[in-house]
């Protein structure tokens, strides 16, 4: 009886927080102009509207840019970083820790208006690097703790026998360790693109004017109207979100399993 209460509160609750998505994605197929129930039937023309906006496909294409550069510096700077706290002893190596870690233990919005406040000390405005810089200090830390775990269950002998083989640590590096560690990386990678993909909050703060990424386009949409063509760019938002860790997941459970780990 008690195991079955809770079962039935687990299952109200998750309903109550997914009914809103699978209403907005709902409403993205309504042939009606007014996004409400019921529905007078089935059409694609909001995701074609959508097509046809111009500030629509900008922001999606900034979006696409900040998200692909963001992925690829976070995971290069976190392969690197969890190799050099988890392969050697570093000065200071918990409290470089401790800082690499930060970032998701502060609230994004502090966050967002402190990087930008001590970059206004310095004199530097709003630019798309100071936005990409934020997003690169937001997702490192994911990277990082994805690729660690990872790192450190891969044996430390392995890498020892390639290099008394006569393997240089560079060659080591590539031909053994990477390998062994592209489940995380590729997980690493799609996790941070779907984070900077998804972020409004620091967003708000570090981009320069005129710049738009998709959620911030939601939002800015959303304070004139609410237009069908929100419900179709919350569907396309919702599969990317949802979808790319969803494919990291899969392509890290391939590899691990083709490499017999």
């Amino acid at each position: 009886m008690g195991w079955g209460l809770i079962r039935l509160y687990a299952i109200a609750v998750y309903g109550f927080m997914f009914l809103p998505v699978v209403a907005v994605v709902l409403l993205s197929f309504n042939a009606n102009q007014f996004g409400s129930f019921p529905m007078t039937g089935l059409s694609l023309r909001w995701f074609e509207a959508l097509w046809n906006n111009d500030a629509v496909m900008r922001a999606f294409r900034t979006s696409l840019v900040l998200g692909l550069i963001t992925a690829v510096i976070s995971t290069t700077l976190g392969v690197l970083a969890s190799l050099a706290l988890v392969r050697y002893d570093v000065p200071g190596k918990n409290l470089i820790t401790t800082a690499l870690i930060a970032p998701i233990l502060v609230p994004e919005v502090v966050l967002a208006v402190a990087l930008l406040l001590f970059l206004n000390w310095l004199g530097i405005g709003k630019s798309f690097a100071l936005l990409l810089a934020g997003h690169v200090i937001f997702t490192l830390p994911f990277v990082i703790l994805v690729v660690q775990a990872r790192l450190v269950s891969i044996r430390r002998d392995v890498e020892e026998a390639a290099m008394s083989l006569g393997a240089s640590p560079v060659q080591t590096f590539f031909s053994i360790t990477l390998p062994l560690l592209m489940p995380a990386v590729a997980a690493g990678a799609l996790f941070a693109f779907t984070i900077s993909f998804d972020d409004i909050t620091g967003t708000l703060f570090w981009k320069p004017g005129g710049v738009e990424t998709v959620p911030t386009q939601i939002f800015s949409m959303l304070r004139n109207s609410i237009s069908p063509e929100i419900n179709a760019l919350g569907t396309v938002m919702i599969l990317l979100t949802v979808g790319l860790p969803l494919l990291g997941a899969a392509i890290a459970r391939s590899l691990s399993t083709k490499r017999g780990t």
